[in-house]
């Protein structure tokens, strides 16, 4: 198969026909087979009725359903599982990512031999309340990351399956998913200007909360990425670190007191950040035994409950 199309879908009944249409129109004129995976994020309006309606007219249709909502990167995970093109291309369901960019992110993935394309929406619709933190964030993810995107938090994505394959997305990570790829070892990462929309239906789901989550997030997945499989590396460095600390200051003030003053160990306020200095290391070398106990005993992997599969 030569592509597979991956859409998270939550509360998108309006736009996902014209979505699919849009999508079939650009596939058959390029002779591309496709498959088309909608992945239903717990909706609380008619969209499953609309993807399964989709399916009966066409059998490019795939869906999932989820019990209830997960998230994005719940949504994407489960539709990477389930993927089986040579290209996997991720969009939104909104109508604000264009199919007509299919065939170049195709071209760049399988001629120019990039694990992972993004799209980067130059020109935007959307309202300065979500353009200024979103471009903040992109430059803070492209300093700390050290991948030359300038927009990661585009849905329109093409990956090889490879790609996908390697990866687990959960949280709201989704964000971030060049530079998980990264981390699994997908170095060739390419950026296309793609074409962005205004929205026509629904409206966004953005919310001020993801000031705070974005920048959570990226904390979290450069831990992760870093230490998630030697997390003794960085718990059990800074504990030593801190330990050893508290004890030359331990030593210091016992010499100090025998030797040259006389002046009682609890009436000094060294003393008592000597103890707290050795108490902090070994509670910070604790939790690095323990952080690797869970590492190796993690099955690693994300369940979500499906209530309903549309599948070939």
């Amino acid at each position: 198969m030569d592509v597979s199309i991956v859409v998270p879908v939550y509360n998108e009944d309006e736009s996902l026909p014209e979505l699919f249409t849009w999508i079939d129109r650009v596939v058959k004129a390029h002779n591309l087979s496709c498959e088309v995976i909608f992945v239903d994020d717990g909706s609380i309006d008619n969209s499953w009725c609309v993807i399964e309606q989709l399916r009966e007219e066409n059998n490019r249709v795939r869906g999932i359903k989820f019990q209830r909502n997960y998230g994005k990167s719940a949504a994407l995970n489960e539709g990477f599982k389930a993927a089986k093109g040579d290209v996997v291309i991720t969009m939104d369901a909104d109508l604000q990512d264009s199919p007509d960019e299919i065939p170049e992110l195709r071209r760049m993935i399988l001629e120019e031999k990039y694990d992972l394309v993004s799209g980067w929406k130059k020109v935007r619709h959307d309202p300065a309340s979500k353009r200024i933190p979103s471009r903040f964030f992109n430059w803070v993810t492209s300093k700390v990351s050290r991948i030359d995107l300038h927009d990661f938090n585009c849905g329109l994505k093409a990956y090889r399956l490879k790609v996908v394959k390697s990866i687990e997305v959960y949280g709201e990570m989704h964000r971030y998913i060049p530079l998980i790829a990264k981390w699994s070892g997908f170095n060739r990462i390419g950026e296309k200007i793609v074409e962005h929309h205004e929205r026509k239906y629904g409206r966004s789901k953005f919310g001020m909360i993801r000031l705070i989550t974005g920048g959570l997030d990226l904390a979290s997945i450069l831990f992760v990425g870093k230490y998630g499989k030697r997390p003794m590396h960085f718990f059990g460095t800074w504990g030593s670190m801190s330990f050893l600390i508290g004890l030359i200051v331990s030593i210091y003030l016992t010499v100090s007191k025998f030797f040259f003053d006389r002046t009682g160990l609890t009436q000094r306020p060294l003393f008592f950040f000597a103890i707290l200095f050795m108490i902090i290391g070994t509670q910070l070398f604790v939790t690095g035994f323990l952080a690797e106990l869970s590492t190796r005993n993690s099955p690693g992997r994300n369940f979500y409950l499906i209530e309903k599969r549309i599948d070939d």
